[in-house]
């Protein structure tokens, strides 16, 4: 699970953006939103969302379905449907700072340098950013049950997401020094900082030349505890791509070439 979608599950009894909570009218619909929040894998929960919104057209959890559509996409690696489904929950909640940054950093992942719409992906990636965070700045909390503590966390957490997103924007761009900004922005204003996320950063200290930089954050990830194996080879890679740089350490010479086969004996002399 991403951050987002964790924190999204703050907002369990309510909208993400709405100031009014949501009601559900009849038991046979509290049963349906809570088979969606009790799915056990993301195909469970896209059937379960599905029934809510079909079984009750008129139900105030439809937004709240559509993300939870949409996360489970994203989490089944479905560009495509969780794009369809995160711009359906803006339609119906249109301050849904978790869906706009759902497609920020999808986007943004998504586009490759050599895309023929290169800028047009990465505007629209920084449009939704932005409107997150706008969104955020005054955003009430989702759900009374929410201490304060937990609250600003998880707007920490969000605006994190943002700034991971502009940063991932630049670097396509070639703006390394904006990347690293943005970068550190989400590192140093995340709740708890993302590993994944300190690799990038070590990456675009890589890219602007500034390689002891990009040693110290990595370090930084490979000494945590708890962090993912295969984000600390990611980050291993990306030091050793820093010490290289350095000159610190050559690169593995490649294999010698096998000899070439000796050259066959000339043919003895017949004696006469």
């Amino acid at each position: 699970m991403n951050r987002v979608w964790m924190a999204g599950l703050l907002a369990v009894s309510g909208l993400l953006a709405q100031e009014k909570q949501p009601q559900p009218k009849s038991q046979k619909e509290v049963e349906a939103i809570q088979a969606m929040f009790q799915a056990p894998d993301p195909d469970a929960r896209i059937k379960a969302a599905d029934f809510l919104i079909k079984k009750f057209a008129d139900t105030e959890f439809k937004a709240l379905a559509l993300y939870f559509t949409a996360v489970s996409y994203e989490q089944k690696n479905d560009f495509e449907k969780m794009v369809v489904y995160a711009e359906e929950t803006l339609k119906a909640d249109a301050k849904n700072y978790a869906a706009m940054l759902m497609l920020a950093g999808g986007i943004a992942k998504r586009t490759r340098e050599n895309d023929l719409d290169r800028e047009e992906k990465l505007a629209t990636s920084d449009k939704y950013a932005k409107s997150a965070l706008e969104a955020l700045k005054t955003a009430q909390k989702p759900n009374p049950t929410i201490s304060d503590e937990q609250w600003e966390a998880a707007k920490k957490d969000y605006a994190s997401t943002a700034h991971e997103a502009f940063a991932m924007a630049a670097m396509l761009r070639k703006k390394y020094d904006a990347a690293i900004a943005e970068f550190k922005l989400s590192v140093e204003g995340a709740a708890q900082a993302d590993p994944s996320t300190m690799v990038r950063l070590g990456q675009a200290y890589n890219a602007a030349g500034k390689h002891d930089d990009a040693i110290a954050i990595l370090d930084k990830v490979m000494n945590a505890a708890d962090v993912n194996p295969q984000i600390k080879q990611f980050a291993q890679a990306e030091r050793v791509r820093a010490m290289q740089a350095k000159g610190a350490v050559k690169p593995a010479a490649p294999p010698a070439p096998p000899a070439p086969p000796a050259a066959p004996a000339p043919p003895a002399e017949k004696k006469q």
